[in-house]
């Protein structure tokens, strides 16, 4: 991953993050996961929600808006 990229979310929950991923492009915020999980552990590693750096500070609020719900 470059530069370019923030991680703005971290989680061992995909469905959480599927569910903050579409939030954000329903907010035309492109993001990416990144499953770092074992494949047969699913306790151990995480996943991980990257932004364009330009978009970070508006993901940052979305997200915090939408834990405070």
């Amino acid at each position: 991953m470059n530069n370019n990229w923030l991680k703005i979310f971290s989680t061992n929950n995909p469905i959480k993050i599927e569910i903050i991923k579409q939030m954000l492009e329903n907010h035309h915020i492109n993001s990416i996961i990144f499953n770092t999980q074992d494949s047969s552990y699913n306790m151990f590693g995480s996943i991980n929600l990257f932004v364009k750096k330009e978009k970070a500070k508006k993901a940052f609020k979305l997200i915090k808006e939408r834990q405070n719900e």
